[in-house]
């Protein structure tokens, strides 16, 4: 099937940074939208994307788009697209999704209106009026705004922020995906040294690892698009190769986390065991207060705990205050850091050389960006 169309949804601000991953990666028709990025292909590029994209949040294929204010238009817009062609006789087929400003607001009568539009192409095109839906999963999706239905399936399953390696994480871990978008915004390369004052779970430095070494995020978990009949194995068997045959282990980056909590730092060890880069990534105990460099050239990045997240805002303020102290504005040194706070550079102690407002889930967000000396 060569002329699909997919949606990538993203945490807000980092479109441009996914849609341009994408592009990297082969994927050319990668077009940035407000919360998603939107592209075209086949199956291999549906495995390709879920593979390799460090920043969105699954793969989507966009079935259709249309307006509906009533429940007889919602039923008549998705029973005009082509179910056949994706859900099999006793595949698995589950309705979920949202609704914002829309005239159609109940999302659970959204889904039954939807659940019965598909049964009703289903059965006409199959001939039988029962589904028993024991096969592969097809989860459906679907998204009402400003009474704009847009339907899709999921092939992801599991969100791509979950890459396999953090089963275990401490208080408030920042996710993959925003980790990823921070390494980004940091430039992170091959010949990098990266440090993470306070590392917690160490999700930022693996980030920075699999990016430096070009390893695919999606490389060790499944897809649920896997078991779908209609999508040939050798299509993600030749994805995986070509992915494993892009990974860079010739570099020389390395990175080092510290943190007070021990009990964090070997959740972190075996994080970056489970993901393949330990053996770029050393994390010691240490307080911030302590901090000092190992080199003459390191990318700090760091997500300190803030008012909303494990610390109250006086005392997140006073971790700020000593950033701002250690954190010197000298040759061969950058930082990149993300808060909630709007008085961050205040407290800090000087304004950032450029700022990117990201959201954490719904919590927005600036990442103040350092790298001028």
């Amino acid at each position: 099937m060569n002329n699909l169309t997919f949606s990538a949804p993203c945490l807000l601000g980092m479109e441009g940074i996914c849609a341009n991953d994408l592009k990297f990666n082969g994927i050319d028709s990668a077009k940035a939208e407000n919360g998603r990025v939107i592209f075209n292909g086949d199956f291999s590029t549906l495995a390709r994307a879920n593979l390799i994209s460090r920043y969105a949040e699954r793969i989507q294929i966009l079935l259709g788009e249309f307006s509906a204010v009533t429940f007889d238009e919602l039923f008549v817009g998705v029973k005009a697209i082509p179910w056949e062609q994706f859900i099999g006789k006793t595949d698995a087929f589950p309705v979920k999704g949202r609704s914002l400003s829309s005239k159609l607001h109940s999302v659970s009568d959204c889904q039954k209106i939807i659940k019965k539009a598909v049964v009703d192409r289903l059965s006409s095109r199959y001939g039988i009026s029962w589904f028993e839906e024991s096969g592969p999963v097809h989860q459906i999706q679907f998204l009402i705004i400003n009474d704009k239905v847009s339907v899709m399936l999921d092939t992801s399953g599991a969100g791509l922020h979950k890459r396999g390696y953090r089963k275990d994480s401490n208080d408030a871990p920042i996710k993959e995906t925003l980790a990823a978008a921070m390494a980004d915004l940091a430039r992170v390369r091959p010949n990098h040294f990266v440090v993470d004052p306070m590392c917690g779970s160490g999700t930022i430095l693996i980030e920075s690892a699999l990016k430096a070494l070009k390893i695919a995020p999606g490389l060790n978990r499944a897809f649920s698009s896997e078991q779908w009949y209609q999508i040939p194995k050798s299509v993600w068997q030749q994805e995986r190769e070509r992915a494993q045959s892009l990974i860079n282990t010739d570099c020389t980056f390395s990175a080092i986390g510290y943190d007070i909590d021990e009990n964090a730092l070997s959740i972190a060890r075996s994080n970056a065991e489970k993901a393949g880069v330990a053996d770029r990534i050393k994390f010691v105990k240490r307080d911030i207060k302590e901090f000092e460099f190992d080199s003459d050239f390191e990318t700090v990045i760091c997500n300190p705990p803030y008012g909303e997240r494990l610390l109250d805002i006086n005392e997140a303020e006073k971790l700020y205050k000593i950033m701002g102290q250690k954190f010197a504005q000298e040759k061969g040194k950058s930082y990149t850091i993300i808060s909630p706070d709007d008085d961050f550079e205040k407290v800090f102690g000087r304004k950032a050389d450029k700022r990117r407002k990201l959201y954490n889930g719904m919590l927005k967000c600036q990442v103040y960006m350092y790298f001028k000396s």
